[in-house]
C-alpha cells in the first residue's frame, strides 16, 4: 500500500501561521540566526524536536480530567507506576518533570571528576548533565553508524571492541555506567539491535559497570527490532521492550517522546539504596516521590500514552511516514542518513553544502535555509551542538554535520510531509548559493540553545 493512512481521526485543530520570505528574513536576523530563539508563531512546520510536541489522544485527555492532585499518594501516581513497572519490570519508578531531571539525579549520584560515562551516543542534555558533574562522556558508535549513506539495519549499535579497549585503558573502577540510547538520536535516529544490547550488557556485567537504558524512544526501537532482527519477527513490541529492560540495571526516560505527552519523565531502577538516595534528591529538586514535579493529570496522561505507544499499527505508520520522506528525497539525490530513522529525517549537511567547512557550521546554514525558504524549523546536530575546542582554542568538529527534522507524533498529516519535501528540494536546487556562519556569543555548556550567530 503506497498511501500512508494516519491510524487516527482528528477531533480538534489549530491554525498554522503563515509568513512571507521577507518577514522570515527579518525574524531570523532578530533571533541572531538561531532557530531556537524564533517564536513558534513565526514557524509554519515546526520540526525542531519531537519532544513534548505530540498530539494527545481522546483517552489521554479523558485521563487528565480524572487526574488526582493529592500531594502524596495520589491514585494517578499508582496507575502511572504500575504501567511503567508492567512495561519495564523495574521495581522503583521515580517520576520527574522531564528526562533531563532524571539524568540530573542519576549523574549527581554517580558522576564527579575522574569518572567516565560511556554510550553508543549521548544526546546533548545527557552529555551536559554528565559534564556538569565533572565527569566525562564518551561515545562508542559502531563504524557503520558513522557513514551517513551506508544502508544497514542497526546503525545505532555500540562498538563493543572499542568499548572493551577503553575499559582496559581507563579501568572499570573509573567507569560507573554505560548508557544505551535507543533509538540513537545523535546517530540519526538509528535503532540498536537486541543482540548488541545483550552483548553490551554482558560486557558491563563482567566489569561491574552499571548498564542503563535511555528509553526516550524505546517503542520505536523495539518495532525496528521486530522488523529487522532475525528471530524477532513473531514477537510483540511489548515482549521485545520487556526483554530490553530486563538486560539493564535501570533507565531514564523523557516521556515527552514515546509516552506521547507534552511533559513528564521518570527514573527507574531495582537498587533499593540508590533509589532511596534518588528519591531524596527528587524531594529537594522536583517534588514528593508520588508526583515528582508533575500534576496528577500529567501522570494519568503518561500512563495512557505508554500503553498507546505499543500499538503496532501506530508504530507502523510512524516509521513508514518518515521512510516515505526519505524515498522522495533519495530519488533526486538529497544526501541524508540512510536508512531513515524512527522519529526524524537527518539531512547530511556536510554533503549537502560541501563548500561550507565545519567551523562555519554547514548544519546551521542548511537549517536556516529551510526556514527562510518555507518556514520549516529543524535543528542542527553538528559543530554547533557537539563541537569542542582543543587546548589552542581551535575548533574540533564532530564526525557528522546533520540537520534533524524531528516529526511530532500524531500532529502533521501526509500533505504537511509532502510540503516539507518540496521545500527541501527547493533548497537543494539552490545549495551552492548558501554561506556559513560564525559565533558571536556562546554559553559554556549546551551552547546551541542560546548561541548568537553572524552570517558570513
Amino acid at each position: 500500500m503506497a498511501t500512508i493512512i494516519e491510524p487516527f481521526r482528528i477531533k480538534s485543530v489549530e491554525p498554522l501561521h503563515f509568513t512571507t520570505p521577507s518577514e522570515r528574513k527579518e525574524i531570523l536576523q532578530k533571533a541572531k540566526n538561531n532557530l531556537f530563539l524564533v517564536e513558534s508563531d513565526h514557524v509554519l512546520i515546526d520540526l525542531l524536536t519531537d519532544s513534548g510536541t505530540s498530539a494527545m489522544s481522546a483517552r489521554q485527555w479523558a485521563g487528565m480530567m480524572v487526574g488526582d492532585e493529592s500531594y502524596a499518594g495520589s491514585p494517578s501516581f499508582y496507575r502511572f507506576r504500575n504501567t511503567v513497572q508492567k512495561i519495564t519490570g523495574f521495581t522503583h519508578i521515580i517520576p520527574t518533570h522531564q528526562g533531563r531531571a532524571a539524568e540530573k539525579i542519576l549523574f549527581t549520584l554517580y558522576g564527579g571528576k575522574g569518572k567516565h560515562f560511556v554510550s553508543n551516543t549521548f544526546f546533548d542534555t545527557t552529555r551536559g548533565n554528565i559534564e556538569y558533574s565533572g565527569a566525562e562522556a564518551w561515545d562508542f558508535l559502531t563504524e557503520e553508524g558513522k557513514q551517513p549513506h551506508l544502508k544497514a539495519d542497526f546503525k545505532g549499535n555500540l562498538d563493543i571492541p572499542a568499548l572493551e579497549k577503553f575499559i582496559a585503558e581507563k579501568g572499570a573502577e573509573n567507569i560507573p555506567m554505560c548508557v544505551m540510547t535507543i533509538t540513537n538520536n545523535s546517530g540519526g535516529g538509528q535503532p540498536v539491535s537486541l543482540q548488541n544490547m545483550k552483548e553490551t550488557a554482558a560486557l558491563c556485567k563482567k566489569h561491574g559497570i552499571l548498564f542503563f537504558i535511555d528509553a526516550c524512544r524505546f517503542a520505536e526501537n523495539a518495532y525496528f527490532i521486530k522488523l529487522r532482527e532475525k528471530g524477532q519477527e513473531n514477537r510483540s513490541v511489548a515482549e521485545i521492550a520487556r526483554e530490553i529492560f530486563s538486560l539493564a540495571d535501570g533507565c531514564t526516560m523523557s516521556a515527552k517522546k514515546d509516552a506521547l505527552v507534552n511533559i513528564g519523565g521518570f527514573l527507574a531502577m531495582n537498587d533499593d539504596e540508590i533509589a532511596r538516595e534518588a528519591k531524596n534528591l527528587l524531594i529537594i529538586t522536583e517534588g514528593f516521590p508520588t508526583y515528582g514535579g508533575l500534576a496528577g493529570r500529567d501522570l494519568e496522561a503518561m500512563a495512557q500514552g505508554l500503553e498507546e505507544v505499543l500499538d503496532e499499527e501506530y508504530l507502523k505508520y510512524r516509521l513508514r511516514s518518515i521512510e516515505y520522506m526519505g524515498e522522495k528525497l533519495e530519488k533526486v539525490g538529497v544526501p541524508m542518513i540512510q536508512p531513515t530513522g524512527g522519529h526524524a529525517l537527518y539531512l547530511d549537511a556536510k554533503a549537502f553544502l560541501p563548500h561550507i567547512p565545519p567551523h562555519e557550521f554547514p548544519g546551521v546554514a542548511l537549517a536556516n535555509a529551510l526556514y527562510l525558504e518555507g518556514g520549516i524549523r529543524g535543528v542542527e546536530i553538528g559543530s554547533l551542538m557537539f563541537g569542542k575546542y582543543n587546548e589552542q582554542g581551535q575548533p574540533i568538529a564532530p564526525p557528522m554535520e546533520l540537520v534533524r527534522l524531528a516529526i511530532p507524533r500524531r500532529v502533521y498529516t501526509q500533505s504537511h510531509i509532502d510540503y516539507v519535501c518540496e521545500i527541501i528540494l527547493e533548497v537543494f536546487a539552490k545549495r551552492n548559493t548558501y554561506k556559513g556562519y560564525k559565533i558571536g556569543y556562546e554559553a559554556p555548556l549546551l551552547r546551541h540553545f542560546t548561541a548568537e550567530l553572524e552570517a558570513l
